[in-house]
Order: C-alpha cells, then sequence, then structure tokens
C-alpha cells in the first residue's frame, strides 16, 4: 500500500487515528443526543464533493471523504479577554444548522454550492450580517443532512491536536485558517471574498437567517 508522509507521521497519533478511522460516522440528526458538550477536535466526511474541490488525495472512509477538520473551543485569546466556554455538541449544532455569520465551514460550503443549490450570500437583518438568508440556510440544511457525516474525539486542548493534523500534510481542501496549503486556501479565500464584495453591493434584507421558518411547499 502506497504511505504518505502524513500516514506514517499520524499512524502513532491516537487523537488523529480517532478521526481517521471512526468506528461510525454521525448524521446531522444525531449530533443532539450524541455529541459530548466538553471540548474536542472532529472531523468532516463528505460523500459528495463540492465543485471546485480537489480530493482525489484526501482521506477516505468507504465512500465517505475527509474534507474538514475543526476544533472547540479555540485556543485561549493572550489578551486578557476571557475564553470560550464552547464545546463540540455547541459546535457541529452551529454547523449543521446555524449560518454562515456563524459558522466559516458553512460560509465557505454555501459558496461552493451556490450555483448547485441556490444559496446566495447576501447582508441580512439591521446590522448587515452576511448569511445566505433564512431559505438559502435551509437549502444547506437540507444538503448537509444528505451528505455531510462526522465524527469527532475529546480533547483538552483541541488546539494542538488540529495544528498536528494541519501540520502533517493530510489534506483538508475546506480547511483555511492554519492550513499551510496555499492550493487550498487561496481559491477558497477568492471565492468567498468575492462573494462578500458581491453582497456588500446588494440592498440589504430583512431575513436574518437565525432560527428556520419552514420553506413553502412547492405544489406539484
Amino acid at each position: 500500500m502506497f504511505v504518505t508522509k502524513w500516514t506514517k507521521t499520524l499512524e502513532n497519533d491516537p487523537i488523529a487515528q480517532a478521526i481517521l478511522t471512526p468506528a461510525r460516522l454521525y448524521r446531522a440528526d444525531e449530533v443532539a443526543t450524541t455529541a459530548p458538550r466538553k471540548s474536542g477536535l472532529y472531523g468532516w466526511y463528505f460523500d459528495v464533493i463540492p465543485a471546485g474541490i480537489v480530493a482525489a488525495d484526501c482521506h477516505r472512509q468507504g465512500a465517505w471523504t475527509l474534507l474538514y477538520c475543526g476544533i472547540s473551543p479555540k485556543k485561549p485569546p493572550t489578551n486578557g479577554r476571557p475564553p470560550s466556554q464552547s464545546h463540540v455538541h455547541q459546535r457541529l449544532r452551529t454547523h449543521f444548522g446555524g449560518n454562515a455569520a456563524g459558522s466559516t465551514l458553512r460560509l465557505t460550503l454555501g459558496c461552493l454550492l451556490e450555483t448547485e443549490i441556490g444559496t446566495i450570500l447576501r447582508r441580512v437583518g439591521t446590522t448587515g450580517r452576511l448569511t445566505f438568508t433564512n431559505p438559502g440556510e435551509q437549502l444547506l440544511d437540507r444538503w448537509l443532512h444528505a451528505h455531510a457525516r462526522v465524527v469527532w474525539v475529546e480533547h483538552k486542548t483541541p488546539w494542538e491536536a488540529e495544528h498536528a493534523l494541519l501540520a502533517s500534510g493530510l489534506p483538508l481542501p475546506l480547511n483555511i485558517e492554519g492550513n499551510p496549503c496555499a492550493a487550498f486556501t487561496a481559491p477558497l479565500s477568492a471565492l468567498r471574498s468575492a462573494a462578500k464584495r458581491r453582497a456588500e453591493g446588494m440592498p440589504l434584507i430583512g431575513d436574518s437567517g437565525g432560527p428556520r421558518r419552514a420553506l413553502k411547499q412547492v405544489q406539484g
């Protein structure tokens, strides 16, 4: 079997192996009752690769491809501010059911999937937050519920585990912050910046993209 540098680097790392060789992957509807309310690292697997993402060298588990890793909480600030009280359960629920203003993963995926599912970034509410609007965020919810699965591992200092994964060379094409691979980060950063510039030039709309309101059913 061909062994990549990152495979060798991470083979004796139990935290990395928990992400790379999970006993199972969890659906969005399982997160609320299963994900821990503790600090940790999580990995996102997809059975569909968004257009524009090169995943040929990414790690796979059967039909599922690892494209992103994240942590909760973030590394404590050094400016005297209190550390985040977030945890894996809270963060995963935000990724699966929040909005682009609160989830960099949702922002990235929505921009990548705009042509396919109709997620257009807009300035919303009274503050001009950038979301895909309530209907657009629901479209992204549906895509994530259908095509994304997650795995997690508890860790007291998850930012250290995340750094080890990224530094190993493990391809994580949806990670931007801390990712040393410019071939991944540069196109995504440019895509998101263009979507934000376009949104700034469009009228402010009242839909906050917050708590979900059911989409009207299309009459057949």
